[in-house]
């Protein structure tokens, strides 16, 4: 019989397998999102991470996290369909990912 999630005292707070509450995960991962490499991937991932990453299920974070483990390159080409997206990235984040578009500063949620 399968065993039900580890949690971290709270309902809405799951613990993943690693043991990282998922609001240390979200912020990991919106650091990871905002620090790229290049300003572009920034501007795009960040605030995408901005955008969705507090409604995100352990799932999603799973796979939004898998999409940061691919190069920028890859990922502006499948946003902007010059790319096929690869089967085991085509889901239910790179469908936002593909949606989302960065609108300036005040969208980003960022300083002037």
């Amino acid at each position: 019989m399968p065993r039900p999630p580890e949690t971290s005292g709270f309902a809405e707070s799951p613990t993943p397998p690693s043991g990282e509450p998922i609001e240390v995960r979200r912020r990991r991962l919106r650091f990871r999102a905002w620090h790229r490499g290049t300003r572009e991937a920034d501007l795009l991932l960040g605030s995408f991470a901005d955008r969705w990453i507090d409604r995100f299920d352990a799932g999603q974070l799973d796979r939004f996290e898998a999409l940061l483990a691919m190069s920028d390159p890859d990922l502006y080409n499948w946003k902007t369909e010059r790319e096929p997206v690869p089967p085991e990235h085509d889901h239910d984040v790179m469908d936002l990912l593909r949606a989302h578009a960065y609108t300036g500063p005040e969208a980003a949620g960022e300083p002037r």
